[in-house]
């Protein structure tokens, strides 16, 4: 669900087998792909096509990183908040946290997608700026 305070989503999952490694821990790079999905629900609540067949503009990911504070093992719930950072001219922030099941911040880290139309880089559509900018951080 979004939080129109702050542009924001959680999604609410358990680890499954296919995001673990053969310790049964988060395997590292799928926490990327979960917070896509993350981006992907939140742009979905927003109105916002993301079909590739309807799709008008494409996001693709120019910078990624996070930090890891706690282990998240097999069938653990978990919380992923994706927060939109920063809109800026052609790109946008999302900041995303990882809370474990005790609700202890697991995983934080920023994603700075590039904004394209037809395979080059254009400016934030201003519909789209207007609903990703409500209340959000203006920082970079």
């Amino acid at each position: 669900m979004v939080n129109r305070e702050e542009v924001a989503i959680e999604l609410r999952r358990r680890l499954r087998w296919a995001d673990a490694d053969l310790t049964g821990r988060l395997h590292f790079p799928r926490i990327f792909e979960i917070v896509e999905e993350a981006e992907a629900e939140l742009l979905r609540e927003l109105k916002w096509e993301v079909n590739s067949r309807k799709a008008t503009h494409e996001f693709p990911r120019v910078h990624i990183n996070c930090s890891f504070y706690r282990m998240i093992f097999h069938d653990d719930p978990f919380v992923v908040r994706l927060t939109v950072g920063h809109v800026g001219n052609t790109s946008i922030r999302y900041d995303f946290a990882v809370f474990d099941s005790n609700n202890e911040l697991a995983i934080k880290g920023k994603m700075v997608v590039a904004v394209l139309k037809e395979g080059r880089v254009v400016t934030v559509p201003p519909d789209l700026r207007s609903r990703l900018t409500k209340h959000s951080s203006s920082e970079p």
